[in-house]
């Protein structure tokens, strides 16, 4: 039998690769890491990369594992899922691995200005009833470029033709530069990419079910407004797996 919430949550206590912050904490604690993860956590120089919306970690480990010159920050809530990846990490030995519990609304508290290079979006839940919650929107690139360096990379990987379809529609709108965007990763990826050569297992769960996984890689520069696209877009037919979609509408902004 797996263990349970509390023991797990008693693990994240110790783990070293840990860092629990949630609204109830950073209102009251400063963050001092922040601007100094090189120096006092992977005591190194080299790129950090975030996997926001982490879940389990698949992702996280994976690209450590795969690129151990770089260092990988997966960043999520759900400390009970959090703990698979930051356990498989420590057990592993994998020193360019660390994982941050907090809200994502909040991520500009715990990095500067410059100090993450890339921002992976794997799995996002749509959200397609509040565009202001999309990882993808305003309101979060915002976020992200108080400490993406100038021009950084935005990786979304995506089961959704809903949230595929409204970062298109943004990035286009705001004329952010794209270096890859595909509606059917596996069948147009070549060998050596970085989004195809990790999948995590509700990936294959979607696949199996028929979806196309999506993925898109743009560029965030630092300077210029950013504006929500005015389009209508026809929603998902489903929610999450085995599940139908809630809503009776077929399209929305």
């Amino acid at each position: 039998m797996g263990k349970g919430k509390l023991a797990k949550f008693a693990d994240m206590e110790t783990y070293e690769n840990v860092f629990q912050y949630p609204y109830s904490v950073v209102e009251h604690v400063p963050f001092d890491m922040q601007g100094h993860w090189r120096e006092d956590y992977f005591h190194n120089d080299n790129p950090i990369v975030l996997e926001l919306g982490c879940g389990k970690g698949e992702y996280t480990v994976g690209l450590a594992k795969k690129y151990p010159d770089v260092n990988f920050i997966g960043v999520d809530i759900k400390g009970a899922r959090m703990w698979t990846g930051a356990t498989q990490a420590l057990q592993e030995g994998l020193k360019n691995v660390a994982f941050l519990r907090t809200n994502i609304e909040i991520i500009e508290r715990f990095f500067s200005e410059g100090e993450v290079q890339e921002i992976w979006l794997t799995f996002s839940d749509p959200q397609m009833k509040n565009p202001r919650k999309r990882l993808t929107s305003t309101y979060f690139l915002e976020r992200y470029r108080k400490f993406l360096s100038d021009g950084g990379f935005v990786h979304l990987k995506t089961d959704s033709n809903f949230l595929f379809t409204y970062t298109s529609y943004l990035v286009e709108k705001n004329h952010l530069p794209v270096l890859v965007k595909t509606t059917d990763l596996y069948a147009t990826a070549s060998k050596d990419s970085v989004a195809a050569s990790i999948q995590t297992y509700y990936e294959g769960m979607w696949m199996a079910r028929g979806i196309n996984i999506k993925y898109m890689k743009f560029c965030l520069p630092r300077d210029g407004e950013l504006e929500e696209p005015d389009i209508e877009i026809e929603l998902d037919d489903y929610r999450s797996y085995h599940r139908d979609k809630r809503s009776s509408k077929d399209k929305a902004k």
